[in-house]
């Protein structure tokens, strides 16, 4: 089982995770011409995703997903919530093949398990997830305004995690961020701050832990230093431990073992 990041941040976001010939992308902000450019980086195609989820329906997640997948013909995996709120996306003439899923009920592709869980959010009917061959999980969270035990349930036991670290909060407060979106960003429906992420991962059992990337950085309020130093104080490991999923580059495939 392996992951990486095309990219990660309010520009655009998506992960590719990958169990045997099985490969399913999480988001897609990006234009088609850009998503191409970022799987080539991985030495990918579009032919070799089984398929897309959709975490929710803002631009930097949602963005790109319906018309990739409209031309190239690729499953889609999402929430009621998520759909009714992405008709703007979609294609008016499309055979899309469109599957409703329950933020709550594990669901299956090819060799990827899929188990979506709710998150505080400021969209319709948001989810993250986590991914699992049968025996190794892979825990993401983006998007998220503040923690809740069920959160901590499904992250506990991962063997990689990519973890939000949107912002520095003395940074935002200081920035140059309107008031109303500095709410917004700062709130429970909003993104979490480096503190409340290593917050999170202290409540977690992290004694299988392989890979930890911080991802969703603003790259007004945030820097890696910051991200890394947050997390790795928690783990007790050096920062440069502390992967980073950048908006350019993402991040290079990481590799989960049984060991």
């Amino acid at each position: 089982m392996r992951f990486a990041s095309l990219g990660s941040g309010s520009a655009g976001n998506a992960l590719v995770v990958e169990v045997n010939q099985t490969r399913l992308m999480l988001d897609c902000g990006f234009s088609i011409k850009e998503t191409l450019a970022r799987l080539a980086r991985l030495s990918l195609q579009p032919d070799d995703l089984a398929g897309i989820v959709i975490t929710h329906e803002h631009d930097d997640h949602a963005g790109g997903a319906f018309k990739f997948a409209a031309k190239y013909k690729i499953p889609v995996w999402l929430t009621y919530g998520t759909l009714k709120m992405s008709s703007r996306y979609i294609p008016i003439q499309h055979d899309l093949q469109l599957n409703v899923v329950d933020s709550h009920s594990e669901f299956s592709v090819g060799d990827i398990h899929v188990q979506p869980y709710p998150v505080p959010h400021d969209a319709r009917e948001p989810m993250q997830c986590v991914f699992s061959d049968g025996n190794h999980k892979l825990g993401v969270l983006t998007d998220v305004g503040r923690t809740t035990p069920h959160i901590v349930e499904r992250l506990s036991g991962c063997r990689a995690l990519v973890l939000e670290c949107n912002h520095d909060a003395s940074m935002l407060q200081t920035g140059p961020y309107s008031w109303a979106l500095k709410k917004r960003v700062g709130g429970d429906l909003g993104h979490l701050e480096n503190l409340d992420s290593a917050n999170l991962l202290s409540k977690l059992d992290n004694s299988q832990l392989q890979h930890i990337l911080a991802a969703h950085l603003s790259a007004k309020n945030n820097t890696p230093a910051l991200a890394r130093s947050s997390l790795a104080n928690v783990l007790g490991c050096e920062d440069d431990w502390v992967g980073i999923a950048d908006q350019l580059q993402g991040f290079d495939w990481r590799e989960i073992t049984s060991s």
